[in-house]
């Protein structure tokens, strides 16, 4: 009676309640996108927290965008997957082109894997972490915050249009923020990209979304026979390891002495990436894959991350550290209670 009191039937209740859950929804994956692959990375500290803005703006309204796509094509976790690699490419080469110009980092080598105009070694490292650690990670934790949402759409037309607004807007900010004023202040020459690798980085996106399409039904459940896949706590265990382990990837180019020749690096990290593409493609397509194996997975890969800053922490000012320290037992704390309604509503539907 409340609801035709205040003027709602009982299908505009619904709409109403429906647009509160995922505009909830909505909102964690916005932040939850750049705070777990900038913040908890230690890419973003406490002393630079102001660029939490547009990187929710590119990093978490694009996870939501690929999210988006992804849904209402009915896709899988490989088509996900897909369009978080054409999210990088498009930071890579279009927005940051970070990939491209000579890397202006003190203490790093520049030249270490540059060929073609192109960071190899950079490029392979985030290729893995922005698809991953930007999209996928953040979208599994999302929906598992709001099951409810599940592989609906969350975006009507209209905010399927704010949202590209606000991505493309961030994407201006972030060009300028990193090619006219940070990659300057670092010592970083100027730099004209090419239009050629330009070119290469609009058509590997497109590449990559039709790819995304295509893929909709690669390593999705089917119905049938249940069959058996690991443990939920060898997925998480795997994925804490194979994700930690991919930072020693980008940390070729800052040690003192790389791997020599470089190719051995890149050989060695493409392998990796298919060794983890395949094992969790394969893992995840079992029907008896369920939320504690999604939960498991995406808490080891994330920790993967969160550990990663702690071998150069001692370089850092105090106020960096006990920032990264608090944002971690936060995360920490987000999982346990994460992992309890999880186990929570695995025991009432076994």
């Amino acid at each position: 009676m409340s609801g035709i009191k205040n003027g709602l039937t009982p299908n505009n209740a619904e709409v109403v309640t429906a647009r509160a859950r995922f505009a909830g929804a909505i909102w964690t994956l916005v932040v939850l996108a750049p705070f777990i692959a900038e913040v908890l990375s230690g890419s973003t500290r406490t002393s630079i927290l102001f660029v939490l803005i547009p990187e929710m703006m590119v990093w978490g309204v694009g996870a939501l965008l690929c999210r988006e796509l992804v849904r209402r094509w009915r896709g899988g976790s490989v088509s996900l997957l897909l369009m978080g690699l054409a999210l990088s490419v498009a930071e890579e080469f279009i927005i940051q082109q970070t990939s491209i110009a000579p890397l202006p980092f003190p203490m790093s080598h520049a030249e270490y894997g540059r060929m073609w105009g192109v960071n190899l070694i950079y490029l392979l490292f985030m290729l893995g972490f922005e698809s991953v650690w930007v999209v996928v990670a953040p979208v599994q934790l999302t929906e598992l915050f709001f099951p409810g949402a599940g592989d609906r759409p969350w975006l009507r037309k209209r905010g399927v249009l704010v949202s590209c607004v606000v991505f493309l807007l961030g994407c201006r900010i972030a060009w300028y923020g990193w090619t006219q004023q940070a990659r300057p202040r670092m010592g970083g020459a100027p730099y004209h990209p090419p239009a050629g690798l330009l070119a290469l980085g609009v058509a590997a996106i497109v590449a990559l979304m039709a790819a995304a399409y295509l893929a909709r039904e690669a390593g999705r459940q089917h119905g049938g026979i249940e069959r058996g896949t690991a443990p939920a706590w060898l997925a998480g265990l795997a994925a804490f390891v194979l994700g930690a382990a991919w930072f020693e990837v980008i940390g070729q180019v800052f040690v003192a002495k790389p791997v020599q020749p470089f190719w051995i690096v890149l050989i060695a990290g493409a392998a990796w990436a298919a060794l983890a593409f395949s094992l969790f493609t394969w893992w995840s397509s079992r029907a008896a894959w369920n939320e504690l194996h999604r939960f498991a997975a995406v808490s080891g890969v994330t920790l993967g991350c969160m550990v990663a800053p702690y071998l150069s922490i001692t370089s850092w000012p105090k106020v960096d550290v006990v920032g990264l320290i608090v944002y971690d037992v936060v995360a920490l704390a987000g999982f346990f209670i994460l992992g309890t309604k999880v186990l929570r509503r695995a025991r009432q539907a076994g």
